[in-house]
């Protein structure tokens, strides 16, 4: 499917040596109580949930609570949950109204059930006067999140690794990329030439990232609902699954997936030990920051597009990241609002984590302008008017559920025993996808 061409040389995408140059402050507990003033000025206490869990520790979130209230005067307590497994905790906790004021959408949550637990931001046609990215958390005209960051999509890599093996240039094609992780394990240099992060399952969704971009296809995940046969060594969801499958069964990965660990990979790849990590451009200065701290050196990270052309050229999707949102049961809501609005605007979060503003006239961060001039963006196409939750609807009848990574896990399950050859896993998947068509009426 994919043309050999010239492939293009690596360009280094090197984060900034740490996320932010702040000092730590204080900030205290409290809860989401206290209606804000009459006049619709932020006050009271607040409550926010984060799956940045680093960020809570590192001190970074004490800074925005100092900078909010600075702000804000009448805001008297901002206290921040830093929330590990934040899929699943925070998945049960919206079995209560106990929540917080303001969160990111879990992704389990589908269009339809947005007006059940979010209050709605406002119209989406006009917020996207402001805002990129509004489609994956709207519903029937109106939008109840926006997301905290624009990510691109693709693989980090340790770019002197790949230089040591010999590999100067970025892999064109799925193929290509497998040969360059084999000159990588057969250099010696690295442990895992990829990793996996299997046991923090979360990081195998990551692979969803190349969904549209393999075929630069913005209607992709739309024309999904539409096939009977999804996977296949044609389609990107084909290529996806097939590529994991193939770097688990030529023994490209770490040795023992199930001992696998996510903070821990991030000081692996700084110092070489992994040479690459399917992720979002999110990863990229949480890669770096790791490096420094191990004594590598940060320029040592930096970013490669999904190893697939169409016409020539490499293609990468843009979107949202986490969207920002506020629980409907919210004692507080001017100031949840309020909240979320400094956040995009002014806390210079996107810039810190090397991804792209939620704003559409936000500013594109030094360390990924060298990619994005190798790749053309590609956004992904919303679902047709009445089909918001087509795609949710297919998947969770099918039992595949692609927003649960237990499905990818069973892919590399089958990979390093040869439980199920490549072919035989696409057949369930695709058997399993035709029921869940005809279930939910497609």
């Amino acid at each position: 499917m994919f043309p050999q061409k010239r492939r293009t040389r690596l360009v280094a995408v090197v984060a900034a040596s740490s996320v932010l140059a702040l000092t730590a402050a204080c900030s205290g507990g409290g809860g989401g109580d206290d209606e804000a003033n009459d006049d619709g000025t932020p006050s009271g206490s607040l409550t926010v949930l984060t799956w940045r869990t680093d960020l809570v520790e590192d001190g970074t979130f004490d800074e925005y609570v100092e900078q909010f209230k600075a702000k804000y005067p009448e805001v008297t307590d901002v206290k921040v949950e830093g929330v590990t497994d934040y899929e699943g905790t925070v998945k049960t906790r919206m079995n209560t109204d106990d929540y917080g004021d303001v969160l990111a959408i879990p992704g389990s949550v589908t269009p339809d059930q947005l007006p059940d637990f979010f209050e709605p931001l406002g119209d989406q046609a006009e917020m996207e006067k402001e805002y990129r990215w509004l489609n994956d958390k709207s519903f029937e005209g109106k939008s109840y999140g926006i997301p905290v960051v624009g990510n691109v999509q693709g693989i980090v890599y340790n770019k002197r690794v790949w230089e040591e093996a010999g590999i100067t240039d970025f892999p064109t094609t799925p193929q290509e990329f497998l040969d360059d992780l084999q000159a990588v394990k057969d250099n010696g240099i690295a442990v895992a030439p990829l990793y996996t992060n299997y046991k923090d399952s979360w990081a195998l969704s990551q692979w969803e990232g190349w969904r549209g971009a393999v075929t630069a296809n913005p209607d992709y995940v739309n024309e999904m609902t539409q096939s009977d046969t999804p996977w296949t060594d044609e389609t990107d969801t084909g290529v996806i699954d097939g590529t994991i499958y193939d770097v688990v069964a030529n023994g490209l990965t770490e040795a023992d997936p199930t001992t696998t660990d996510w903070e821990g990979s991030k000081r692996l790849i700084g110092v070489g030990d992994i040479s690459a990590m399917v992720l979002g451009s999110w990863a990229i200065p949480q890669m770096a920051a790791a490096a420094e701290a191990a004594g590598a050196d940060p320029a040592d990270i930096a970013y490669m597009p999904t190893p697939a052309q169409v016409d020539g050229k490499f293609h990468t999707v843009a979107g949202g990241d986490y969207n920002l949102a506020i629980n409907v049961n919210s004692k507080n809501k001017s100031t949840a609002r309020a909240w979320i609005d400094w956040f995009n605007h002014e806390s210079g979060f996107s810039e810190a984590q090397v991804g792209l503003s939620p704003l559409i006239d936000g500013p594109v961060p030094a360390a990924l302008e060298g990619f994005m001039a190798e790749v053309e963006l590609i956004t992904m196409n919303p679902a047709p008017e009445g089909k918001e939750s087509l795609f949710a609807d297919i998947d969770t009848a099918s039992g595949i559920v692609t927003t649960d990574p237990k499905y990818r896990q069973q892919i590399i399950d089958d990979a390093r025993s040869g439980a199920r050859t490549k072919a035989q896993i696409f057949d369930d998947l695709n058997a399993k996808w035709a029921e869940g068509r005809a279930d939910a009426g497609a």
